[in-house]
């Protein structure tokens, strides 16, 4: 059969300066010996909750890895969804070398220029109300200061969130994070609260037509939470586009409601844009398609290109409060120059090179190829998304919607073996989902390149459900 073809949209082929497509095995590793590696994998390294893939990867570069063994791959997840200009991004590794040289760490008291200069950047993209903010090194991390700035400021403690959400592995990071990773360490911090998952595909909140009724099921979820609340409500942390649980985005006015919700409970809103944040869902942040304005927003990974960082935005008033409340989050790397220059790189990069609309573009283009692949076979169930983050969810019947985990693994196998890594969330809590999230660098015959290969191993991979 044919591959398909995809059909082309009017593109502005030379939007952005940023966007490159340099497909050169970096030397850094080129001679090394995947099977000797592979056995001190397994002697010398602490397997920290996933199975550690059996390729050694020993170079990055635009937006392909390669192994030990020459294979280059298609990075189709940005990394850990954090390479937000793909990998090796020459002004990227230019402000690593020169702050490295001369202004990488400092006494956690001491500010630098590059610190004052992203908190400007992110005071002039962000909406009124998101003022002041601080740095850190990891979303969990940053998640955990925004859960305190809520406990502090409103002088309560019961925190809400969303079933199927990933907010970080620290204890209150962890402890709102109603996924995976919460078991065997004993209690988790207290007072935290469930409402169920915005799953538009598989919630059984319907209206008389079969439409999602996520009104009926949000109202349903606080009805719970006040019965079971001490009446200590402070904070509801959430995701625009709950990544982990399979990309599923907020059905439109949820954000509203949820903003409403709180200010009838005296709660704040914690919005964590770690994957969402940055021009990857086609706006600089994700609160802008709903108009939004949370209380403290969260970013990480796409803010650092890979590197460590991570903020933590507020209003000036909750400052004020938190001051007067010796509120304190004092880490070894907070406000450090090094990553902080990293990040204040890449907001200027995405201005300056229109990558917002780009990535809009180019998610246009992603989608419209997912749905023809959707066309084709039979055992995908639904695709979803925004921007260049994009959900294929694979199912053993589309009435059903029985997950298909073992048919979606094999799929995965052979599109790796292709040439493009689409992350498969293959854990029961994730049920078979292809999370897409390439760097929003990616041209349209990159994106063009990967659909191929998927198509490839749709193709070739028995129990797909070919429906051509």
């Amino acid at each position: 059969m044919a591959l398909i073809t995809l059909p082309t949209k009017a593109v502005d082929d030379d939007i952005g300066a940023s966007v490159h497509t340099s497909d050169s095995r970096p030397k850094l590793y080129e001679n090394e010996d995947q099977d000797a590696l592979q056995k001190k994998t397994s002697q010398y390294l602490f397997n920290y909750g996933i199975k550690f893939m059996p390729d050694i990867i020993c170079g990055a570069r635009g937006l392909y890895v390669y192994t030990a063994k020459g294979h280059r791959v298609l990075d189709w997840t940005s990394g850990q969804m954090s390479c937000l200009l793909g990998h090796g991004h020459p002004e990227i590794v230019q402000t690593i070398a020169d702050h490295a040289a001369g202004l990488d760490h400092l006494f956690s008291g001491m500010v630098s220029p590059p610190v004052i200069s992203l908190a400007e950047r992110l005071y002039s993209l962000l909406p009124p109300g998101l003022d002041k903010a601080f740095f850190l090194s990891t979303g969990g991390e940053s998640n955990e200061a925004a859960i305190k700035i809520a406990k502090v400021y409103t002088g309560k403690f019961e925190i809400v969130a969303v079933n199927g959400s990933w907010h970080g592995m620290t204890a209150q990071s962890l402890s709102v994070q109603y996924h995976y990773g919460r078991k065997g360490q004993g209690p988790l911090m207290p007072g935290m609260h469930m409402l169920p998952a915005p799953n538009a595909y598989r919630s059984i909140f319907r209206k008389p037509d079969g439409s999602y009724d996520w009104e009926t099921e949000l109202d349903y979820g606080w009805s719970l939470i006040d019965q079971a609340s001490c009446g200590s409500l402070a904070a509801v942390i959430v995701e625009c586009i709950q990544s982990s649980a399979g990309i599923h985005v907020l059905p439109p006015g949820y954000l509203k409601a949820l903003k409403k919700h709180c200010e009838r409970r005296g709660m704040l809103l914690i919005v964590d844009e770690a994957q969402t944040g940055v021009g990857r869902c086609g706006e600089m942040m994700a609160i802008m398609y709903e108009d939004v304005v949370p209380d403290v927003l969260t970013l990480s990974k796409t803010l650092g290109n890979g590197l460590p960082l991570s903020a933590v935005v507020t209003s000036a008033e909750i400052e004020k409060v938190c001051i007067e409340r010796d509120y304190n989050f004092y880490t070894t790397h907070v406000n450090d120059p090094l990553p902080a220059a990293v990040g204040n790189k890449v907001l200027e990069i995405v201005v300056r090179d229109n990558l917002v609309e780009h990535s809009r573009a180019m998610g246009n283009i992603l989608h419209e190829g997912l749905r023809v692949l959707q066309s084709r076979y039979g055992c995908i169930g639904d695709v979803r998304g925004r921007g260049l983050m994009a959900g294929v969810e694979i199912v053993a019947d589309r009435k059903t919607k029985l997950p298909a985990i073992e048919l979606a693994s094999s799929i995965a196998q052979k599109a790796y073996e292709l040439g493009v890594w689409a992350n498969l969330s293959s854990h029961e809590s994730f049920g078979g989902v292809f999370r897409i999230a390439p760097p929003i660098t990616v041209t349209k015959e990159q994106i063009q390149e990967g659909i191929g290969m998927l198509e490839q191993a749709f193709a070739s991979t028995p129990g797909t459900m070919p429906l051509y």
